[in-house]
């Protein structure tokens, strides 16, 4: 089975790490994702740029309107994605318990869409 991980950085947190721990961090994040790699679990994955360059869209009532960075009412801002292959949820779960990005986020595991992704690739 096929599932999107969607890592989430508490910036908070984050931010009280020195440079040094930040990149000791990421460091083991990267190894982490080598050993799902070689495994054949990692499928690709993609870092995202901080949460205040992002924009969101949306249309009420035919009117588009946009607002500077992301609107969710959380602590945890969207960070990354990492394409997973499980056997199933649970084989995810502890898969991804295991990455070092739990220390100073979370990872919301979901089921990829086979059928819907067929209609869309078509």
């Amino acid at each position: 089975m096929e599932f999107v991980c969607l890592g989430c950085l508490d910036e908070a947190i984050w931010a009280t790490f020195t440079p040094e721990q930040q990149e000791a961090l990421q460091q083991r994040c990267m190894a982490y994702d080598d050993i799902l790699r070689e495994e054949g679990h990692f499928k690709d994955g993609c870092a995202l740029m901080p949460a205040h360059l992002a924009a969101t869209v949306r249309s009420r009532a035919g009117q588009v309107t946009v607002t500077d960075g992301p609107f969710a009412e959380t602590k945890e801002m969207l960070g990354g994605l990492l394409f997973l292959e499980a056997h199933d949820l649970n084989h995810a779960i502890t898969l991804m318990s295991k990455h070092p990005g739990t220390e100073f986020g979370s990872f919301e595991i979901r089921p990829v869409n086979v059928e819907m992704n067929q209609l869309i690739k078509k």
